[in-house]
């Protein structure tokens, strides 16, 4: 006992020597959440970038405890990755940023592997320091080929064009509210050390709404909500989900890019507080048999001038004949996009009827097994709900395509509101790759290279294990996940 506080009372004079010798950047938690919600208002108030990219740099160059710009982007299948730009360097190097491509899935080829990042300026955010570090400022940037052109592989870069159209065209914005469940469970590393003979162990048996006040669930929903509303998420509540050890945390809506970055923020500071707990944040649409799944029920609607365009007060379940012509499309070719909202082998398993799967395609006011749901609403909240949406997939290709395929798509002949004679989603991926690859559809909305780009992927990730799926949660299913994998398993295959 004597040696155990010896050893932590160290620890903490060297912490306060740390701390007197490296004065980086630290921001009390409000403070955070002031700055951070100034900086969305700027977005979505669409003040002039080169005024925020002014006064940001300026702020950079001032405040000399910032150390490291973090910049962030993701690959084709929605894998986050950054990396950290010193302060000094990035401000004299902002046309020409660059970094290797050639390890990244669906950028560039060994023997051209230098890409370009440029810098989102509106997502220019501060971090809570005991999450992500002290001394550091983070972005979100769009890939670029060698020549400065945007990337044909980033997702972000092509819904960032299409809603700044939109927007320059007829003052028209999209608007996104995701509810992202995840799971905890117990070790570090508990994906890339799966074993299906012994599977995941659950962290917690606390269920919905209902779990002590301190536990350890509770404990890890507590200091991500903290996290989240420090980087200016705006949360409306959080709170343990149906299955055992399985969370939520819901926040407001947004625009559609940001609600795609912060997707990626959400998971990203998910599973660091996790890993600090001694504890893994796991967002496999089904990591557990015999318990519910975990969704990213995505909530989107129209807005034009402030006007919600999906409203119309003497419209059926108050919807505007725009919201369900968009509704219709979704359901016209769910199929031929569900390899985008369901983009991993394990997510087939969440569309199992029997624990509230929504793959039953149609749409319905009250039946949460329908694939979309109309959820009750004002003139103000009035929203279409997208509940067949897995937490693992790309948030900027499935913002993307509903966006795309709602505005674009072909209407359905009839569109089912009833549990009979419906249609149902796919079963497996490799369905789900099928329908993608002979979809006419498809290609129109992203051409044919992507179209095979995307499909090299996920055939890889299909071969990588059983296509009958059985009882028993596999190896390959896990190992090879786009956001647990690494090259060593990768190359171990």
């Amino acid at each position: 006992m004597a040696l155990d506080f010896f050893h932590k009372f160290q620890k903490e004079v060297y912490k306060y020597m740390e701390s007197k010798i490296r004065d980086f950047l630290e921001i009390p938690y409000d403070e955070l959440e002031a700055m951070n919600l100034e900086a969305k208002r700027k977005a979505l108030g669409r003040v002039s970038i080169e005024k925020v990219q002014a006064e940001y740099c300026s702020y950079l160059e001032r405040e000399k405890r910032i150390k490291a710009v973090t910049i962030c982007f993701s690959d084709i299948e929605g894998k986050f990755h950054s990396l950290d730009y010193d302060k000094k360097f990035f401000l004299k190097s902002l046309d020409n940023l660059t970094f290797d491509g050639s390890s990244i899935r669906g950028f560039a080829e060994l023997e051209s592997s230098d890409l370009r990042l440029s810098p989102d300026w509106y997502s220019f955010r501060w971090l809570p320091s005991d999450v992500f570090g002290t001394g550091k400022v983070l972005m979100f940037a769009c890939v670029q080929d060698q020549d400065g052109k945007p990337h044909p592989s980033d997702v972000r870069g092509k819904l960032k064009s299409i809603l700044d159209e939109m927007y320059a065209k007829d003052r028209m914005q999209y608007f996104v509210a995701p509810e992202l469940e995840g799971f905890v469970v117990q070790g570090t590393s508990a994906e890339q050390n799966f074993d299906e003979k012994v599977g995941f162990v659950l962290a917690s048996k606390g269920g919905y709404y209902h779990t002590l006040p301190t536990c350890t669930l509770k404990e890890f929903i507590d200091r991500a909500a903290e996290a989240q509303r420090a980087m200016g998420f705006e949360n409306e509540k959080d709170h343990p989900e149906v299955a055992p050890s399985q969370f939520e945390l819901n926040y407001s809506y947004t625009d559609a890019l940001l609600a795609a970055d912060q997707i990626q923020l959400y998971k990203l500071s998910c599973r660091q507080i996790a890993h600090d707990l001694d504890l893994t944040a796991t967002f496999l649409p089904k990591p557990f048999i015999g318990i519910n799944g975990s969704g990213m029920h995505t909530n989107i609607s129209l807005a034009q001038n402030g006007k919600n365009l999906f409203y119309d007060p003497a419209g059926r379940h108050h919807l505007s004949q725009l919201a369900w012509d968009f509704t219709s499309r979704i359901l016209n070719h769910a199929n031929e996009i569900c390899l985008i909202l369901n983009s991993s082998v394990n997510a087939y398993r969440r569309l199992d009827p029997r624990f509230e799967a929504p793959n039953q395609i149609r749409v319905s006011a009250t039946d949460r097994g329908a694939m979309i749901r109309l959820p009750l609403g004002n003139e103000q909240s009035t929203r279409i709900e997208v509940r067949s949406v897995a937490p693992d997939s790309n948030p900027y290709l499935v913002i993307y395509i509903l966006l795309r395929t709602g505005l674009e798509g072909q209407k359905a002949e009839e569109m089912a509101e009833s549990k009979e004679h419906c249609k149902v989603l796919p079963s497996d991926i490799a369905d789900a790759i099928d329908y993608f690859k002979y979809s006419e559809f498809v290609p129109q909305i992203f051409g044919t290279t992507f179209q095979h780009k995307y499909l090299q992927w996920k055939q890889a990730v299909a071969d990588r294990a059983p296509r009958n799926l059985g009882k028993t949660i596999k190896n390959g299913e896990i190992l090879y996940n786009h956001e647990v994998t690494n090259q060593v398993l990768w190359n171990a295959f």
